[in-house]
């Protein structure tokens, strides 16, 4: 095991302290140097008491396929919002539901947590399970009408995992989907 330079580890904490800092501002909901102080010692007593593990890999967030993916990640939410509103007052409620098993293509736990958030955020659809060994995520629809958009759904789940390896994903994790393609 290596010991990794003060400075390296210091670079990677920062973000991470300007964030805890932000984010208990807006928990207090308003600005002082009160709240910036005590969210400077809070966060510096995560960090220490709380030590998160190493992120492993080389990922790399590059700005045009990231602003691809939030684009068509927000397309996905309104369409799917008024699909589900429509599901809910139309007469029949939901007719059919379904659950799939979507087998990603890499394997990389941070592209596997993201795209299972990213699919559970779009309205009428909900992850169930992750398999890590396996690379398979389980998801339950709320309402599909045939084969066909099972097909559809599990193709969305496999697309959202393309645009998020091309956004963030690291050397190996494009080398496994264009392995896979």
């Amino acid at each position: 095991m290596s010991v990794e330079p003060a400075a390296t580890r210091l670079r990677h904490q920062v973000p991470l302290v300007i964030w805890l800092v932000l984010v208990w501002i807006l928990l207090w909901g308003t600005w002082s140097w009160a709240n910036v102080i005590s969210g400077l010692l809070v966060a510096l007593a995560v960090l220490v008491f709380l030590p998160l593990p190493h992120v492993v890999g080389g990922v790399r967030v590059r700005p045009v396929p990231l602003l691809v993916f939030f684009g068509h990640f927000a397309a996905d939410l309104l369409v799917s919002a008024a699909q589900v509103a429509w599901i809910a007052v139309r007469p029949g409620g939901v007719r059919q539901a379904a659950i799939v098993r979507v087998q990603l293509r890499t394997d990389s736990d941070l592209i596997l947590t993201m795209v299972a958030e990213a699919t559970s955020l779009v309205p009428g659809s909900l992850v169930l399970d992750l398999d890590r060994e396996e690379r398979l995520i389980t998801v339950h629809l709320l309402h599909v009408d045939d084969e066909a958009a099972v097909a559809r759904e599990k193709e969305d789940v496999l697309r959202t995992e393309t645009r998020l390896v091309r956004a963030i994903g690291s050397a190996a994790d494009l080398a496994a989907l264009e392995a896979a393609a």
